[in-house]
């Protein structure tokens, strides 16, 4: 905690470095990216296994609070895209590396530039649905059924992941994950670091292709007022074309390995206690082995009855 105290007051002091802002800005968009993923799968997986909680899901997606926060995320899956490919560049010409500032300002341009027209786009489908008229917030309905479900059960689960590294430590005399130490880089993190650049490549038409479907073209809102208005009615349309589903199955499993793969980083750069940090570990580990299985069956699945 005392570390990522640290890291935020000294961003806040430091000025005129933007590799610094990218480094910051980079790490905030993963986890802020990550967090919608993991409800997103969970409640895309309701589709499956509740039908009837999908609506209700679908209904408070619609919700002013989590409008804006639509905004965000979209903000945050191109920046982090753009930002993961100019990393990915310069790992592998580190010759270029004289040239990051202008790199970093380059994405921050880009980033703006295809934001603009994406906003009004989203803005259009936003000022169709609400009609110009007064806006209820509609916060209890996010909290009751988002905040205090999916906050309340992660805090369970890290509790728990900590709680049992404890145990074993108790038990085995190990006291727990080491810290990282780039002269001993394990053979799983050489092909961890492979991996994030070659799922990041991968993703960036994958995430930036959903985003666009999804929250441009078509829209949240547009999710349950096809038709007779179902929004299991829409995923069922979209699912018919096994094509959908292969798209849908990558996405998931390189997103959420890539995304707890970054979220692992975190853990290991502000966790200093080996006994937390490993527990912390096995709880991301755990979560993202049963996010991906959860989905998986949801898109093997599909609707049922559809």
């Amino acid at each position: 905690m005392a570390t990522l105290v640290t890291t935020v007051t000294e961003v806040l002091r430091y000025r005129g470095k933007i590799g610094q802002w990218s480094w910051v800005l980079h790490r905030v968009a993963g986890l802020g990216t990550l967090l919608f993923l993991i409800i997103h799968v969970i409640d895309t997986s309701w589709v499956y296994f509740a039908p009837a909680m999908y609506e209700e899901a679908i209904r408070i997606y619609q919700t002013p609070l989590f409008t804006l926060g639509e905004f965000i995320l979209v903000a945050c899956v191109v920046y982090h895209a753009f930002n993961g490919v100019r990393i990915i560049i310069f790992d592998f010409r580190p010759a270029w590396w004289e040239h990051q500032a202008r790199a970093a300002q380059i994405v921050f341009l880009a980033t703006i530039v295809v934001l603009v027209p994406t906003f009004i786009l989203m803005a259009q489908h936003v000022v169709e649905f609400y009609g110009g008229g007064p806006i209820d917030p509609q916060i209890a309905p996010v909290v009751e059924n988002v905040v205090i479900p999916f906050g309340g059960g992660m805090v369970v689960a890290l509790l728990a992941g900590v709680a049992l590294s404890a145990v074993v430590g108790a038990v085995t005399g190990n006291k727990g994950t080491p810290g990282p130490l780039l002269s001993q880089r394990s053979r799983l993190d050489q092909v961890m670091w492979s991996f994030m650049r070659l799922s990041g490549l991968a993703l960036v038409p994958l995430a930036l292709g959903h985003l666009a479907i999804m929250h441009v073209i078509e829209g949240v809102f547009a999710i349950n007022a096809s038709g007779t208005g179902s929004a299991a009615d829409f995923v069922a349309a979209r699912w018919v074309f096994i094509g959908w589903r292969i798209y849908d199955v990558l996405l998931l499993a390189l997103a959420l390995i890539h995304g707890f793969n970054g979220l692992r980083y975190v853990i290991n750069d502000y966790t200093h206690n080996p006994t937390v940090r490993r527990g912390l570990n096995w709880t991301a580990f755990v979560a993202c082995v049963a996010i991906i299985i959860v989905g998986a069956i949801s898109l093997i699945g599909g609707v049922p009855g559809m």
